[in-house]
């Protein structure tokens, strides 16, 4: 089943439900940065909250950009997204391997750290970007955001996140976010929050072979939820290119690149979203410092 991210309504439109299967990018990103299984349960829960937010921006040129620094080993997370949402991410320590928590799970809270923040970064075409911040609170990744939201965007809503990992890879990951519509009855979301206490982890129900309209309703535990937008399909992609790095170049300045030249006559950049390493030669950088020369 390819990922996919669907929204609905519920409660005859008193509350917005977008839920997402992200398997396959989460495996993508498994693959490309030679995660641990600890590192894939907390890059792939980061990449699908990501997916999630970036479902709602508007436009081609929206961009998101989420940082988490906790004081976990994990070290720190960064993700970013345009609104497709082509999605990519990179962690400070991939092969972060912890002891499983009490519960016999894999300690994601332990490896990202329960004292740090997450910055919310959305570039939306305004003069200056939305910049959210919120502390963290459990490093679980789920918790966390359910707290951003109630205190940077002053939204109640229910995050679930989960990233089921086996010795082959990721089996299954996904996640929702249930956001109540001012309107909506305390009925209607305690409703809710008996059938989210029910349904149970939303990787299982993905393992379990649930469609994300069977897992709507049974967060919900509204049969007739309504689908909103079913055309949405996440991708783990990059983006990078040679060209791109020799821009970033050019922001090293005349002096630094000259030194670069004069000392090594060549300069590999290795990019942090998929490993892909881009070469420049002695003739390619003095190309770049002309063009220095010329702004």
């Amino acid at each position: 089943m390819n990922d996919q991210i669907i929204k609905f309504l519920a409660y005859n439109g008193k509350v917005s439900v977008i839920c997402a299967s992200t398997t396959q990018l989460v495996e993508e990103a498994r693959k490309l940065h030679d995660l641990s299984p600890l590192a894939t349960a907390v890059l792939g829960r980061v990449l699908t909250i990501t997916t999630l937010i970036a479902s709602e921006m508007k436009n081609k040129t929206d961009k998101l950009t989420i940082q988490i620094k906790g004081n976990g080993e994990i070290g720190k997370i960064v993700a970013v997204s345009d609104n497709y949402p082509h999605v990519k991410a990179c962690i400070a320590n991939p092969r972060i391997d912890l002891p499983l928590n009490e519960f016999g799970k894999l300690d994601v809270g332990g490896a990202v750290g329960t004292q740090g923040f997450i910055n919310v970064i959305k570039d939306i075409g305004l003069k200056k970007p939305y910049i959210g911040i919120s502390p963290l609170t459990s490093g679980e990744i789920a918790d966390d955001f359910t707290n951003y939201f109630q205190i940077s965007e002053q939204k109640q809503t229910a995050v679930a996140l989960g990233v089921l990992v086996d010795k082959d890879g990721v089996r299954a990951s996904g996640g929702y976010i249930i956001s109540p519509m001012p309107d909506a009855t305390e009925e209607e979301i305690s409703n809710i929050e008996q059938a989210i206490f029910k349904a149970g982890a939303m990787s299982k129900m993905l393992d379990n072979k649930l469609s994300l309209k069977e897992i709507a309703q049974k967060i919900t535990g509204d049969k007739n939820i309504k689908v909103i937008d079913d055309s949405i399909h996440p991708i783990y992609e990059c983006g990078c290119s040679k060209e791109k790095f020799a821009e970033s170049l050019i922001t090293l300045g005349k002096e630094q690149l000259t030194e670069i030249i004069t000392e090594d006559e060549k300069a590999e950049i290795e990019c942090q979203f998929c490993n892909k390493r881009y070469n420049f030669n002695k003739e390619e950088l003095l190309k770049i410092l002309n063009r220095i020369g010329e702004k």
